[in-house]
């Protein structure tokens, strides 16, 4: 990742490769500007405040492995986006002293919203505030929906499928029930309209087929006297008068004189003169055909006249033109169809209902098996992983527990002896809840636990979850806080050990998580009395251990910190060498 004018970041390059990668530094060096360079790649919000002062704009650039036909890859397919000749993907987010954004995948500009799909396949950041969001009942719900995978998301959609239905069906019983009244007297008004229309029976575009009729029947003499004098120019006259041959004999008579001429050009004039005359008499026999059905019937005319009549009534009242009659009559139809208040329109709606009510109640149940099933594997995979953060005594539980409806819910549901809320994501409440010690009783988890074991909690969930989540690269943003100690050592082996199916990026300040790091980039401020720069560097083993030395309480010109510094290395070196690996929740059958 590439970062230029972002905060006290002038310009630098992370090298992020696979594994563990640690980033360090003083507090106000600039280490958040890392995570914050990684939430804009994701998709996240553009401020004006973090460019940098003085520069016109911030960049971040990154380079993402996705694979041909990876979800990214198809992400980024869509938009018209191309991946490097190695297979990687660039995405680029600019944003301006203004605070305007622009965002590029693969070489295209696309949508911000195009980066935050891209991010999904990609990468998770999760920082303190993931924290927060894990003390809400909904987001507690979502981290075990998510361990559950298909298990519980296959019935949530058969779910949710069948209560959009049930919700429609119970809202149109409602309406039509309380306003039956007024739906009786809106349906009396669309059957009467319906009743003029059908009585006249308009026909698509009729209005100007009688219009045309009309304008002939009424101008049948004039158009007559038209007719016969272009017939009397085109023919001459019908008792074939030599001195009024028309048009066509004197072609013929051109036509005859040329054919008996000696000279060959006038000759060749001859056949052309034969096609205006072969075509002239087909106008006359057009026009004589005309002049046989033109007739002067004041009957029929007076027919058309009162059928314009009728049809101008139609669109008086229900739209501008028949065609607008005809749209409104169908859509009449339709609504006709739903306003029908009769006890038994009634009561079959209502039997629909109930059949669909029984059908969610059963669904709703799969759901809540299916997530009581995976609580227990999610709580006792967590409560595993707290044993190895230096929490062998707590335990964590999620209970499963169903929302009753309150009095006048219309969501209301009847599941087996209980009335409940049938929400979107179904009829259970997820509470995440932190046994302390054995014999302490099982508390909230925002109520139970301290920030440090908090921080720990968080960090046992995210390493069960990612095991049943395919985002291949984790960021920890100082998700470590509050935390020290034999403690700190045990995040940095878990880190250690989810690196090992991950890309994992830790931002921290606890020298015995970096320890355990593949990695080792440093984040260094300078100042020259005008401007305040902030660059990022990685760092050799040498280097690492003076690093340490200095996050070990400012120990880094001491032999005894630098000798601290290098036990920790050493130790995380040999730990990781023969740690386990995660293993992942299997589907149920």
């Amino acid at each position: 990742m590439r970062i230029k004018g972002l905060g006290v970041i002038d310009e630098a390059t992370l090298e992020l490769d696979p594994g563990f990668t640690v980033v360090t530094g003083e507090t106000g060096a600039g280490k958040t500007m890392v995570v914050t360079g990684l939430h804009l790649l994701g998709g996240g919000r553009a401020e004006a405040s973090r460019v940098r002062t003085g520069a016109d704009r911030a960049v971040v650039e990154g380079r993402f492995q996705a694979p041909a036909g990876s979800p990214a890859a198809k992400v980024a397919e869509e938009v018209g986006g191309e991946a490097d000749e190695d297979g990687s993907l660039i995405a680029i987010r600019t944003v301006g002293s203004d605070g305007r954004s622009r965002a590029h995948v693969g070489g295209r500009s696309v949508p911000v919203g195009v980066l935050s799909e891209l991010a999904e396949q990609l990468i998770a950041v999760h920082g303190q505030n993931d924290q927060l969001r894990l003390m809400r009942p909904t987001e507690q719900r979502a981290v075990l929906d998510r361990f559950a995978g298909e298990d519980v998301a296959e019935p949530l959609r058969g779910y949710q499928s069948v209560r959009e239905e049930w919700l429609r069906v119970s809202t149109e019983l409602k309406e039509r029930t309380e306003r039956s009244r007024e739906l009786a007297r809106e349906a009396d008004l669309l059957r009467h309209g319906l009743t003029e229309i059908d009585a006249v029976d308009p026909k698509p575009g009729e209005e100007a087929e009688l219009h045309d009729e009309a304008r002939r029947l009424a101008d049948a003499d004039q158009l007559r006297e038209a007719a016969q004098g272009a017939q009397f120019a085109v023919s001459g006259s019908l008792e074939g008068d030599p001195d009024n041959p028309g048009a066509l004999g004197l072609i013929s008579e051109a036509a005859r004189r040329l054919s008996a001429s000696e000279d060959p050009k006038l000759r060749d004039l001859e056949p052309r003169l034969v096609e205006a005359a072969t075509l002239l008499a087909d106008v006359g026999a057009e026009i004589s055909g005309y002049l046989d059905h033109l007739e002067a019937d004041p009957g029929r005319l007076e027919q058309v006249l009162q059928r314009q009549a009728e049809l101008k009534a139609l669109t008086r009242k229900y739209a501008a033109d028949v065609d607008g009659v005809i749209a409104w009559a169908a859509e009449a139809r339709a609504r006709l169809d739903g306003l029908d208040t009769s006890e038994e329109a009634l009561t079959a709606l209502a039997q629909r209902r109930d059949e669909l009510a029984a059908e969610l109640a059963v669904l709703a149940e799969r759901v809540t098996a299916a997530r009581t099933e995976a609580a227990l594997e999610l709580g006792k995979a967590v409560t595993e992983e707290l044993d190895g953060l230096a929490m062998p005594h707590a335990s964590v539980e999620l209970a499963v527990r169903p929302r009753h409806a309150e009095s006048g819910d219309q969501q209301a549901l009847p599941v087996g002896r209980s009335i409940l809320h049938a929400g979107a994501s179904g009829v259970d409440d997820v509470e995440l809840r932190l046994i302390s010690h054995p014999g302490a009783p099982a508390l909230p988890v925002h109520k139970g636990a301290s920030g440090g074991e908090l921080s720990r909690v968080m960090l046992a969930l995210e390493v069960v979850l990612s095991h049943s989540d395919p985002v291949p690269t984790l960021v920890f943003d100082e998700v470590d806080a509050g935390v020290g100690g034999r403690a700190a050592v045990e995040v940095g082996r878990r880190l250690a050990r989810l690196a090992r199916s991950h890309q994992v990026i830790v931002v921290t300040h606890l020298p015995q998580v970096a320890a355990f790091a593949d990695r080792h980039l440093v984040v260094d401020k300078s100042a020259d009395g005008t401007f305040t720069r902030s660059a990022v560097r990685k760092l050799d083993e040498t280097q690492r251990v003076v690093e340490l030395a200095r996050m070990l309480a400012g120990m880094d010109s001491t032999d005894t910190g630098r000798a601290h510094a290098e036990e920790l290395l050493a130790a995380a070196k040999a730990d990781k060498s023969t740690a386990p690996v995660v293993r992942r929740r299997k589907k149920k059958s």
